[in-house]
């Protein structure tokens, strides 16, 4: 039922787009001109605006993240997080004063090490979405327990969670929601729609669409064919052979279609490398010996790069690993939250020295949080967790959607503190898909169950 339906979506959605090229008289053969068929989608802007993922892969620990503060909620999390919790009096200079209390006296911190995000916060431009994750429908523990309504496929495995939250589907899916916002808005990059939606972290499903095709590059920038920037064995003659081979035209429509695609990609290498030759340094530091932060790097500069590239509507995608952590939490947590704080606060201070802070909206994913009950030094697989949202036009100082309880077993989770989901990465996506400029009636195509939700803007940007 949730790949059907997903399925179901992506092809309303490209019948859509045939129907309008058929009705426009285009002759659409398979494979050619994808960048064209999205340019039928009526979604029109003349400012620029731009999504950024950064998803954390291996279940960011939400306990370790935005910790209870007051001294009753911190007492019940100290005694289930027995041998891995955040010392209390670490958590002073990050408590956080929202403009917009929580329920019942509670008060939550943010990891010591994610002190850099406190800054933010305070300034507005830094939110926290309490609670997220996959969900098909609004979920009570009672309909979870009974088996009463349909629940997102596979909870639980880190693969199929990766999946579900980018894509709506469990691992196999071809489309990504970052993708597919990119589909609903390639009209507005016209003939430079293959940097609608781009990764710096290799292939991903989320910016994946059905007409929009991730464009990948490294923290160096575009990759380029090898043999065609350093000529094999030194002779330029060689890489004149090379590129009249691999793009010479042919009466077959399988090798006439590859070097099709061959063609645009050392014409896409070509002007991106151009476009980042005229970006100046910045001014903001950015850590080099963090992954993170280089990748972000990376982003600011080809967002610098926008005009050159001929872009009004971007989806990025970045990553960090390495939060599986059922052992050596308390170890190997904090270095991490050191690197996303660090990276993503560099990231802001760059679009704020580029003018575009209003025009860039960051935010966090991950496969699940994980549970709160310790197994000792680690925690075990999740579901919900909390996320963060960074940006000019973030509606910062504040926490969206509803803080559960602190408690194993408890009003909010299925079993040792696995959160069931008060909002749904649904909603969450829809939210930010909404800011972009998706419309209404094409929500549906971007993410599949948000017509299951009478809430459809969480109110974070």
């Amino acid at each position: 039922m949730y790949i059907n339906n997903t399925a179901k979506l992506a092809r309303r959605a490209f019948l859509v787009r045939m129907g309008q090229l058929g009705m426009a008289g285009i002759a659409t053969p398979w494979a050619l001109n994808l960048a064209t068929i999205g340019e039928a989608a009526a979604f029109t802007a003349t400012d620029y605006k731009a999504l950024v993922c950064v998803f954390l892969y291996g279940g960011n620990d939400y306990g370790n993240t935005v910790v209870p503060y007051d001294n009753t909620n911190y007492a019940k999390y100290a005694a289930i997080r027995t041998g891995i919790a955040t010392p209390q009096a670490s958590l002073a200079a990050t408590a956080l004063t929202p403009t917009v209390a929580l329920p019942g006296g509670m008060q939550l911190a943010l990891a010591p090490q994610l002190l850099p995000f406190k800054t933010l916060f305070d300034a507005g431009k830094l939110a926290v979405q309490l609670n997220v994750g996959p969900l098909i429908q609004p979920t009570t523990l009672a309909q979870y327990n009974a088996k009463s309504v349909p629940l997102p496929p596979k909870l639980f495995s880190h693969n199929d969670q990766q999946s579900v939250w980018q894509s709506s589907a469990p691992e196999g899916s071809i489309t990504g929601w970052g993708g597919r916002i990119g589909d609903v808005a390639l009209s507005n990059n016209g003939a430079n729609a293959v940097f609608s939606c781009m990764s710096v972290t290799g292939n991903a499903v989320f910016v994946a669409g059905s007409t929009a095709v991730q464009y990948q590059v490294s923290t160096s920038g575009a990759v380029p064919i090898s043999g065609l920037k350093s000529p094999p064995f030194g002779s330029s003659s060689v890489s004149a052979a090379l590129q009249n081979l691999i793009t010479q035209t042919s009466t077959q429509t399988l090798e006439n279609e590859h070097t099709k695609v061959v063609t645009r990609s050392i014409a896409a290498e070509g002007q991106v490398t151009s476009a980042l030759a005229g970006v100046p340094a910045f001014a903001t530091p950015f850590t080099s010996t963090n992954p993170l932060a280089s990748q972000l790097q990376m982003v600011a500069k080809l967002i610098a790069a926008r005009n050159a590239l001929g872009v009004k509507r971007q989806v990025y995608f970045v990553s960090l690993g390495g939060f599986d952590l059922h052992d050596f939490l308390p170890d190997q947590h904090p270095g991490l939250l050191t690197n996303v704080a660090d990276a993503m606060a560099s990231f802001y201070n760059a679009t704020v020295e580029l003018g575009v802070s209003n025009n860039v909206t960051a935010f966090t994913a991950s496969d699940f949080g994980r549970t709160l009950a310790s197994n000792g030094d680690g925690a075990d697989h999740g579901w919900g967790s909390h996320h963060f949202l960074l940006g000019g036009a973030v509606n910062g100082g504040r926490f969206f959607g509803s803080a559960p309880a602190i408690a194993v077993n408890g009003p909010d989770d299925v079993g040792q503190g696995r959160l069931l989901p008060s909002t749904s990465v649904d909603q969450f996506a829809a939210t930010l898909a909404n800011w972009f400029g998706v419309s209404a009636s094409e929500m549906s195509l971007v993410v599949p169950n948000i017509g299951n939700y009478s809430n459809r803007n969480m109110g974070f940007v």
